[in-house]
């Protein structure tokens, strides 16, 4: 065969072939999926921290925890993780189908057995080649393959359930956040207002003192009571205004706090809801709280799913000691000179087996490896179990103590207040003297603190023990709609 020279024209030609075959328009539908991806991602996690718009500055508590769920970055991550498991599946399942690509080869050379290959399928084959010298050729080459895995031990089979485990993992993972978040937000919703009512008590207590302090001074101008009585009164006043500013500190404390779990800007003013209380089937009792925990709590769950991902992974693992057989079939033209005519048409078919004999101990370190991971994970789901016991106990423990510390406070408010009542009439009367009447208004005011204290710790208490048991990461978000709360404030 004679040497001539490359034709610009068919190499020009020929390369668009090739580049077309090679991007197509898989590629055009890619970058499209690829943008509608990012303009998707830059919605979701773009302008976090934002006012409410269109809504009252008063916050439910429903309300904080729809915005806590929708907006937290921790859950949108979460989210993130779950799409990535599902594409992971679908890379996985993959493997079950038949792998089709596209080729194109240019080539020129004077070596005698590809001169004779190539020459063969382009059906040009001279008679009376000399093979030991044939010459210079070129060959252009265009076609299409496909490969289908017809056995693999049961690899793909199995590697496809660890990818549907890792969907069940990142989903237990986002319940766990949910679950954790809610706490959070009730925690910092009942502070809020264990701040508000701090600031009404002190409040009314300025009022008190102010009062009794204006009659003490126009008793003394008249001469009926003592310096030292007025004085008393001006210090008890300082510090029940101390005490209001300290309360209001606390106030705008929380209510920072409040915002930033529930992503709302700082400079937006929301008031907090005092008429929400917490649904009514929260488990209150320690038994039935651990029960619930053991079949709900997301950490549990989420150790289950990966216990059951360790032992496909052993199954995988164990599954490299087979043969792997494919099924490759190949459809492709040859020419000269790129005329792909029907009757330069090649096809080929094969059955391979690959079957490794020695591997230098790889698949039995990799069955060893996933075995010990399985191990691992069996302690920890141990572990984990024991660890939420424990925090549920602990948790209706702190419960039951607050409920127990709620109904003394609300009998010594009371009686605080009649004790206030009796001796402010023998005050006013001049059988009492200030020394005993500031006792009896800081004994109302205290016992007006820590029943608010009481009150809203027993509510948080609540809400960790409703997150110690995994609570809120299945609570039906219909009970708040319909109204089932319990626990009026006494």
């Amino acid at each position: 065969m004679k040497r001539t020279n490359i034709k610009p024209g068919r190499l020009i030609a020929f390369t668009a072939i090739f580049f077309v075959l090679f991007s197509g328009c898989e590629g055009k539908l890619l970058l499209a999926s690829d943008i509608r991806s990012m303009t998707s991602a830059q919605g979701s996690f773009n302008n976090i921290t934002v006012p409410i718009q269109n809504s009252s500055p008063v916050l439910t508590l429903q309300t904080a925890i729809s915005l806590a769920l929708e907006r937290n970055p921790d859950l949108q991550a979460a989210r993130a993780r779950i799409i990535r498991s599902e594409a992971i599946l679908k890379e996985a399942r993959s493997a079950f189908l038949p792998a089709v690509s596209a080729f194109a080869e240019y080539m020129q050379g004077d070596s005698p057995s590809t001169f004779l290959f190539k020459t063969i399928d382009q059906r040009a084959l001279a008679p009376g080649t000399d093979f030991n010298s044939p010459g210079w050729f070129e060959n252009y080459e265009a076609g299409i393959k496909a490969t289908v895995n017809l056995f693999s031990g049961g690899g793909d089979l199995y590697r496809n359930k660890i990818a549907q485990e890792g969907i069940a993992v990142s989903q237990a993972e986002r319940l766990e956040m949910e679950n954790s978040i809610v706490s959070a937000m009730v925690e910092a919703y009942y502070s809020a207002l264990a701040a508000k009512n701090y600031g009404a008590v002190a409040r009314e207590s300025i009022s008190t003192v102010e009062n009794e302090l204006r009659l003490a001074r126009v008793r003394y101008e008249a001469g009926s009571t003592l310096k030292s009585d007025v004085l008393s009164l001006e210090v008890r006043l300082a510090r029940a205004r101390e005490e209001y500013l300290a309360a209001e500190n606390a106030l705008q404390l929380a209510l920072a706090g409040l915002k930033n779990i529930i992503s709302i800007a700082q400079s937006e003013e929301i008031f907090p809801d005092e008429s929400c209380t917490l649904p009514e089937d929260i488990p209150s009792a320690y038994e039935p709280g651990l029960a619930f925990a053991l079949e709900h709590r997301p950490e549990l769950q989420k150790l289950k799913q990966e216990i059951s991902r360790a032992e496909l992974g052993l199954k995988a693992a164990m599954a490299a000691y087979f043969p792997k057989v494919d099924l490759q079939a190949k459809y492709y033209y040859d020419s000269p000179d790129m005329d792909f005519d029907t009757d330069l048409e090649n096809w080929s078919a094969a059955i391979l087996l690959n079957w490794d004999i020695f591997d230098g101990g790889r698949r039995q370190a990799g069955v060893r490896k996933a075995r010990a991971a399985m191990e691992e994970l069996k302690a920890l789901e141990k572990k984990a179990a024991s660890a939420v016991e424990f925090e549920v106990k602990r948790a209706f423990l702190r419960f039951r103590d607050a409920e127990e510390r709620l109904k003394v406070a609300v009998t010594g408010l009371t009686h605080a207040q009649e004790s206030l009542r009796l001796v402010k009439i023998q005050y006013e009367g001049g059988s009492a003297n200030v020394t005993r009447y500031l006792e009896a208004e800081l004994d109302r005011n205290s016992t007006g603190l820590r029943k608010a204290t009481a009150y809203y710790d027993r509510e948080k208490a609540l809400a960790e023990a409703a997150r110690a048991t995994g609570f809120w990461a299945v609570y039906s978000r219909k009970g708040w709609e319909d109204g089932k709360t319990s626990r009026q404030d006494p």
